[in-house]
């Protein structure tokens, strides 16, 4: 095919030429050969000749096609509903002609460049520096393009050379990745950088005008094969003295495909505002109970992808990775911390279920008991008096834990919580998801070479000790809970489509596991964290709900060296508790030797501003539910009951809505299938 398309543009640089004995062939990457004919009048070969062999026309120095790739525009990604989170939008730089043919000396072109510059600058109003090295390398190399001087030149620049027209000044339209919401959602979407500097090699067929992009990180790395698009291809001709014949698009640049996130834009937002001003770090994680999709995945401090587009410079990056607060770090997913007291919930779960305590057993709460030759206290200073499993919860009784951890066993711990899927990465499609780890005999024996003591089974039975798991995993281990039971795959992409709707990849909606929950126990789980949130023994009334019950539990713990130790707040659960539609796990990092962190007071607030939002119109839907059900007509009866509704296997296509218009440059592009404002 370009073998067929480079010929075709030879024949139009060269009409005159007729065809002889030996059919001249033009070569796309330089002069075209000019074939010897024999003349008729000479004696056959071996013989004598009575003159020198002569064309039949002239060599032609400069007549040449190239054939040159267009970096295609990559593809968008957008929330569940459309919103676009990364875009492609039409970038212009600033380039000089240089006049064609290329007969220039050194001196001359390196004068032209910086002349062009000094003018350029004048219209502008801001510096512009031309290496003379890099200019004289590129008019010796590629003169016969562009030669960038500013890249990605802002509006009012852009209107200023529109006034201007300067004759050998060219705005040269690119391809330029966009993040529309900044620093929203920045961890999960990545960002995608340039694949190398500027070209300033040897022109040569299908050498790509500009570089192409790639992703780094997040999505964008994930899907990077998805959403690169497939390059087109420009024809440039030359005639024989050197200048520019014809110049036309034969392959237009394909986009690439648009990955639709699970991600809701709004559930997003509102979770890094909370994070933002309720904490220096920390994650807050929302998940459906209903069918596993990522609601928000928010981590703080974020990262403003932006930053990197086109490219970040050393300082800034360096910055980055000395900031103390480690933005670069997302710890929704890619950290784990000690869960503290919200693992309470998962060892009650797996006292109640598996039998060995039933709901109406009591233990004491005593300030503290002695385990081995170890004494092990309650957070409380005063006695709780004798407790069944939801009071316990409630008051987050450390003592009665103990107790019920050591009558179960650790098997029947990690076997629940395992089942909940801690101690394994989720699956999400980014790049080093932590797997966190759920403390056990085996991990005991491997690692301290003995087994688990009673000691260590107190701790694991409180969320300390080993045991380690990320705000990703929690939400989705509360998300089975909430739901009674069903360990759905956390979905973060629901499908990949074409930019005509069409559905290319679908990830269907499937559960990895099952725990049928008894009744009784659902019950009495609910009934606990329900009582976390609005008992006045509770601790976490700060993530109340008005007309809703919010199902939580807090949890603190320590981790680090002793002299750099540091606090992880947690409150993680369900909303609305009978009826769950979010899911969620917060968590506050607090900084170093401050022990004035707490679940209560530092995570469930983040909670309860999210759900507060999310929430307001619920008491009202409620009430309107209950109406309907007192009239029969109303109701979608399936064999006598409410049907439930239930998630399709595949999401259907999403609308997506188009990349932001870019400005038109006053003169013709110098490629002209760009589009401002369309694709």
């Amino acid at each position: 095919m370009n073998r067929l398309l480079s010929l075709a543009a030879a024949s139009l640089a060269f009409p005159a030429i007729a065809i002889s004995q030996q059919t001249p062939v033009a070569r796309a990457d330089g002069p075209a050969i000019a074939a010897v004919t024999r003349n008729p009048a000479l004696p056959p070969a071996g013989e004598t000749p009575d003159s020198s062999p002569t064309p039949s026309w002239e060599t032609q120095k400069h007549a040449r096609t190239y054939l040159l790739g267009i970096p295609p525009p990559r593809g968008q990604i957008v929330d569940r509903n459309g919103a676009p989170l990364a875009q492609t939008r039409v970038s212009y730089n600033l380039a000089v002609a240089f006049p064609t043919p290329l007969t220039l000396s050194d001196r001359a072109a390196a004068q032209f460049a910086q002349q062009q510059a000094a003018r350029a600058q004048s219209i502008i109003g801001r510096p512009i520096t031309v290496s003379t090295e890099a200019a004289l390398k590129h008019y010796k190399n590629r003169g016969v393009l562009p030669y960038v001087i500013a890249q990605d030149v802002k509006p009012e620049e852009i209107a200023a050379i529109q006034r201007d027209k300067p004759a050998n000044l060219v705005l040269q339209p690119t391809y330029q990745r966009f993040y529309p919401h900044g620093a929203l959602a920045g961890h999960v979407i990545g960002y995608a950088g340039r694949t190398g500097r500027m070209p300033d090699g040897v022109l040569q067929n299908n050498d790509l005008l500009w570089p192409g992009a790639e992703g780094r990180e997040g999505i964008e790395q994930s899907f990077d094969d998805q959403l690169q698009g497939k390059p087109g291809q420009l024809n440039i001709s030359f005639d024989p003295s050197g200048k520019k014949a014809s110049e036309q698009v034969v392959i237009p640049p394909q986009p690439g495909y648009n990955v639709v996130l699970t991600i809701d834009e709004n559930v997003q937002r509102l979770c890094e505002q909370s994070l933002m001003k309720g904490t220096k770090r920390g994650a807050l994680v929302v998940v459906d109970p209903n069918n596993g999709d990522i609601l928000a995945l928010a981590s703080w401090p974020s990262l403003n992808p932006n930053s990197f587009i086109p490219n970040i410079s050393g300082d800034a990056y360096k910055a980055l990775q000395d900031d103390k607060n480690i933005p670069l770090l997302p710890r929704a997913f890619r950290s784990a911390y000690p869960p503290g007291s919200t693992f309470k919930v998962f060892v009650g779960l797996a006292a109640l279920n598996s039998g060995k305590i039933g709901p109406h057993d009591e233990f004491s709460c005593p300030t503290s008991m002695s385990i081995g030759n170890l004494t092990f206290r309650n957070w409380k200073k005063t006695d709780g008096g004798s407790l069944d499993f939801a009071d316990a919860l409630t008051q987050s009784c450390n003592t009665w834990f103990y107790q019920c951890g050591m009558q179960i066993g650790g098997k029947v711990i990690t076997d629940y919580a395992q089942r909940l899927g801690l101690g394994a990465r989720t699956g999400i499609p980014l790049a080093a998801e932590a797997e966190g780890r759920v403390m056990n005999d085996e991990y005991m024996v491997k690692t301290y070479r003995r087994h688990m003591y009673n000691g260590d089974l107190a701790n694991l039975s409180i969320g300390q000790g080993d045991t380690v798991i990320s705000p990703l995993q929690m939400a989705q281990a509360m998300a089975a809970i909430g739901n009674g039971g069903t360990l759905y795959q956390t979905r973060l992409v629901s499908h990949v489509q074409s930019l005509d709707s069409q559905i290319v990849t679908a990830y269907d909606v499937r559960a990895r596991g099952k725990i049928d929950i008894l009744t009784e126990a659902m019950n009495e789980l609910r009934r606990g964290m329900v009582q976390v949130v609005e008992s006045r023994s509770g601790t976490a009334g700060q993530a109340q709900v008005d007309g809703v019950q919010v199902a939580g539990k807090t949890g603190t713990a320590q981790w680090g060296p002793k002299n750099n130790e540091r606090t992880a707040a947690w409150f993680a659960g369900f909303a609305p508790a009978d009826k769950p539609r979010y899911a969620f796990a917060a968590l506050y990092e607090g900084d170093a030797n401050n022990d004035d962190v707490h679940g209560g007071t530092q995570a469930a607030p983040l909670v309860g501003k999210v759900l507060r939002e999310l929430l307001k119109d619920e008491p009202k839907k409620k009430k309107e539910r209950k109406e309907r059900r007192k009239r029969p007509e109303d109701e979608e009866d399936v064999e006598g009951g409410l049907s439930e509704r239930v998630a399709p296997p595949v999401a259907p296509p999403v609308r997506v809505m188009p990349p932001r218009p870019a400005p038109t440059p006053a003169r013709r592009s110098f490629f002209p299938f760009f589009r401002p404002g369309g694709r």
